[in-house]
């Protein structure tokens, strides 16, 4: 019963705050309730008036006629605290897996300063602010990145208890930001098309240039080798998992391939994404190559970004 009565008082909350770009709060908009102090205030008041009537004392009738007429204007003072202040968002720029994807808020205070005002998606991380009259006050709200793709950020919370802190006005904002998340980078060999061109390893390489040119040693195995170039000598005599390493040809522009990777699908974007960071550091053209997406040779930054684009996007998220 008590969590149908939750849903229905969040539905009804929703639909008093839709989802805009910019909102000005108003009457529509904010609500207000006593907070623990105030119920404790009224409760108060309602047991000294309990007492003023059974004593028949006129001093206090009007000590709790005086309290409660404070109470009644601080509903009022609250709600202007709020009442007037304009919420929008501002487009956030792109992260990667494991760090803070940063949105920004930006409060405008249009005809009054507004004090102590909270903003955040939990009350135990709420921002709280000071907005001068005609001012324009930016927060910066963090929340972790674990996925690639999308990251929509949730409704924000926006409250305030000034002046007496008696009660809690608040509303709901969501200014619809979202930002997108890239694979995290992972070291590792060059994904070249030529790697599952032919079975004959040392042939492909001479043949098609897969971004290595001569034989440099082992290394250890990283999550995404191709399996193609495990010692498995090595291995069965008890060492360690190694694979083959080859230096790499400067000057020639590269194929990322997908499937010339081994590993899982993550992983897979993950090594795509390192080697499209550092080849667009190394200014060397490249193409990339995903499953039912091709993007032509190129290099830059907007390149680069392309790249990234569709690496976070691919096969539409995790």
């Amino acid at each position: 019963m008590i969590a149908a009565l939750q849903r229905r008082w969040r539905h009804w909350q929703a639909r008093r705050t839709p989802p805009v770009a910019t909102l000005e709060l108003d009457r529509r908009h904010i609500f207000i309730m006593p907070n623990r102090v105030g119920a404790a205030f009224v409760l108060t008041l309602l047991l000294m008036l309990l007492a003023a009537i059974n004593y028949q004392n006129s001093l206090a009738y009007a000590l709790v006629f005086l309290l409660g007429s404070v109470f009644v204007v601080a509903i009022l003072h609250t709600f202007r605290n709020l009442a007037g202040l304009r919420v929008s968002g501002v487009a956030a720029g792109s992260v990667f897996v494991g760090e803070q994807a940063r949105f920004v808020l930006r409060l405008e205070s249009l005809h009054r300063a507004h004090q102590a005002v909270g903003a955040g998606w939990a009350p135990a991380r709420m921002q709280r602010v000071d907005i001068d009259a005609g001012h324009v006050l930016e927060l910066e709200l963090d929340l972790p990145s674990e996925r690639r793709g999308w990251l929509v950020a949730p409704r924000l919370c926006i409250d305030s208890s000034f002046p007496l802190g008696l009660l809690r006005a608040w509303t709901w904002v969501d200014p619809g930001q979202r930002v997108l998340v890239y694979p995290q980078p992972l070291e590792g060999e060059l994904p070249s098309l030529a790697a599952r061109l032919h079975d004959n390893e040392e042939e492909g390489l001479r043949a098609f240039g897969q971004g290595v040119d001569d034989y440099q040693g082992l290394k250890e195995y990283q999550p995404g080798d191709s399996w193609r170039r495990l010692h498995w000598k090595a291995w069965s005599r008890g060492g360690a998992l190694l694979v083959k390493d080859f230096a790499e040809i400067k000057g020639r522009d590269l194929n990322l391939d997908f499937v010339a990777l081994g590993g899982d699908v993550e992983q897979r974007l993950s090594r795509l994404c390192y080697w499209v960071l550092r080849l667009t550091r190394e200014q060397q053209a490249f193409s990339l190559q995903l499953p039912g997406q091709a993007i032509a040779t190129a290099s830059g930054d907007p390149h680069c970004e392309r790249c990234l684009r569709a690496l976070a996007l691919y096969g539409g998220g995790p």
